[in-house]
């Protein structure tokens, strides 16, 4: 019976610091810029297709590889779609104005 109580304590500790542990490496991947699953976006195939539409593609580019390099992800379509994209969205200018096309 003492045996038994020892196994379980033992393996719920294991599964806790499993958790942690995985909790530690996802924290680190979102500070280095990487996605849930260790994979970074392509920013520039994704503002390609973001700025396609233009009249200022330059500065289409220049501002959503900024936003998408800070945010990992660039939301889909030419104009809004800020839903899928809260980082994105929330970067504003000094005068309020979004920051991300």
């Amino acid at each position: 019976m003492a045996i038994s109580k020892a196994f379980i304590v033992s393996l719920l500790i294991s599964l806790l610091v499993l958790q942690l542990v995985e909790a530690d490496v996802e924290v680190s991947n979102k500070k280095n810029g990487y996605g849930p699953y260790g994979s970074k976006i392509d920013c520039g195939s994704a503002c390609i297709a973001r700025c396609r539409l233009s009249s200022r593609p330059n500065l289409c580019h220049r501002a959503c590889g900024t936003c998408c390099a800070r945010c990992n992800c660039v939301p889909p379509g030419t104009y809004g779609n800020y839903d899928k994209c809260k980082c994105y969205a929330s970067l504003t200018t000094h005068g309020g104005r979004h920051k991300c096309p």
